[in-house]
C-alpha cells in the first residue's frame, strides 16, 4: 500500500507552489506592475494552499476507511462539534478555518482593483471562493480515502474568513493603489 499525506507533504507542496508562484509573479510584475502581479499570483497560491491543507490527509497512514463507516452526507450542525485544536493553531478548527480563507480573499480584491471592472470581478470572485470551500466539502465526503469530514460549519467559517480578506484588500487596496503602474506607463509615453 502507498502511504500518501501528513504535514511535510502539505509543506512540501506549500513550498513548491510559493517557489512556483514567486517566479510567475517576478514574471507579471513588469507588465502589471509589482503589487497587481503579485497579488494575483498570491491569490492562486493561497488557493493552493488551501487544497493542499484541506485535501491532504493528516497522517501517511491513513488507510482506507471502509465504505460501512464512512459519512453519507455532509453534517449539518452548524456551529456543531469540532476538535479543540489543529497541528497549526492551538485555538479551535473553526479559526483555522476562517483564518485559512482570509489571505484569498484579501489579494482576490488587491489583484482585481487595477481594472475597472475589479468591482464587479471582487464580488463574482468572493462567490467563487463560497463555493470552492463548498466543492472541497464534497470532496472530502466522496473521498472517504482522506479520512476528512464534511461539514456545513467549515463552509460558513471559510466564507466568513474570505469577506474578512476582502475587507482588509479593501484597505490595502487604499494603501497600496495598484493602478498606479497604469498611470506611469500612461505618462511614459
Amino acid at each position: 500500500m502507498v502511504t500518501f499525506g501528513g504535514t511535510g507533504v502539505m509543506l512540501l507542496g506549500i513550498g513548491v507552489a510559493g517557489v512556483l508562484c514567486a517566479l510567475l509573479g517576478l514574471a507579471l510584475a513588469r507588465p502589471l506592475g509589482w503589487v497587481s502581479g503579485f497579488a494575483i499570483v498570491g491569490f492562486v497560491w493561497s488557493v493552493v494552499v488551501i487544497a493542499l491543507v484541506t485535501l491532504v490527509p493528516t497522517s501517511p497512514d491513513t488507510g482506507f476507511v471502509p465504505a460501512e463507516t464512512r459519512m453519507t452526507s455532509c453534517s449539518w450542525d452548524i456551529g456543531g462539534p469540532a476538535p479543540d485544536g489543529f497541528w497549526i493553531l492551538q485555538s479551535g478548527q473553526r479559526t483555522l478555518n476562517t483564518v485559512l480563507f482570509v489571505p484569498a480573499g484579501a489579494l482576490l480584491v488587491l489583484a482585481v482593483a487595477r481594472w475597472r471592472t475589479g468591482w464587479l470581478l471582487a464580488p463574482a470572485g468572493l462567490l467563487g471562493l463560497a463555493a470552492y470551500s463548498a466543492m472541497i466539502e464534497i470532496t472530502q465526503l466522496e473521498l472517504a480515502r482522506i479520512d476528512r469530514a464534511c461539514d456545513v460549519t467549515d463552509v460558513i467559517d471559510n466564507t466568513t474568513g474570505a469577506v474578512f480578506g476582502a475587507v482588509l484588500g479593501l484597505v490595502a487596496v487604499v494603501v497600496l493603489r495598484p493602478w498606479r503602474h497604469r498611470q506611469a506607463k500612461l505618462r511614459q509615453r
